[in-house]
């Protein structure tokens, strides 16, 4: 999941005069937009006020629907937490790409309901739920370009395309499941979080869109303010 957060190494991090918070680098300094860029990660997570950027950590998903492989999903009201502590693993940046990959430990919590097949298991329910993702890393590939404003240049975000693996464990929790019966709630749980990397598979790509489509919107308006000129040093 962000999941994720690693787009905001496009921004390479910098100390410039609409955005102090963000120091230029040279594309080829490695070293540097790394650093730079985990330094930022903190404070873009929180949100910029005066960009109109909002919180990514916390962040909110109003609701996530899906169906995945026989699997009806509906989660509501979802609070994720735990991007600003994204570790930056490396960033390239291309003159009309970025490549950016980083690790982080997030907790989802919201409602849900669920209906269907879970694997090889049938599961129903609705309720409270509680997602742990314990060092996930995104792996993002986003194109670049340009516009002309006022005699400045500024980034746009054209396209973008991510992977991500877990390299830990997911924990699921899921309250009242098949209306409360605990035996057939714990088997359910339990074979979950045995086979958490399969679940995660199956659960995961809804909320990795959505999460990686808000860490974009909140990027553009960063890009629509901040010229080129004060984000890179060529």
């Amino acid at each position: 999941m962000l999941v994720v957060f690693a787009l905001l190494g496009a921004v390479c991090v910098t100390e410039g005069a609409l955005a102090p918070f963000i120091r230029p680098c040279y594309a080829d300094d490695i070293d540097c937009l790394i650093d730079s860029t985990q330094a930022a990660v903190p404070v873009v997570a929180a949100g910029v006020p005066e960009f109109g950027m909002q919180s990514l950590d916390p962040m909110t998903l109003d609701r996530v629907v899906a169906n995945q492989a026989g699997l009806d999903m509906d989660f509501r009201n979802t609070v994720v937490k735990g991007l600003r502590n994204c570790q930056v693993l490396n960033v390239v940046r291309f003159p009309q790409r970025t490549q950016l990959d980083v690790q982080c430990s997030v907790t989802l919590v919201g409602d849900y309901r669920l209906g269907g097949q879970l694997l090889i298991l049938p599961i129903e329910g609705q309720g409270r739920y509680k997602i742990k993702i314990r060092d996930i890393v995104v792996n993002m590939d986003f194109e670049v370009g340009e516009r002309l404003d006022g005699g400045e240049s500024f980034w746009t975000v054209e396209n973008w395309w991510y992977t991500a693996d877990v390299l830990t464990n997911v924990e699921f929790r899921f309250q009242n499941l098949f209306n409360g019966n605990r035996q057939l709630a714990s088997a359910v749980q339990d074979f979950a979080n045995e086979n958490w990397r399969d679940i995660f598979q199956e659960l995961s790509p809804p909320f990795m869109d959505v999460i990686v489509s808000k860490i974009i919107d909140e990027l553009r308006k960063l890009f629509d303010i901040v010229p080129i000129s004060e984000m890179t040093l060529n």
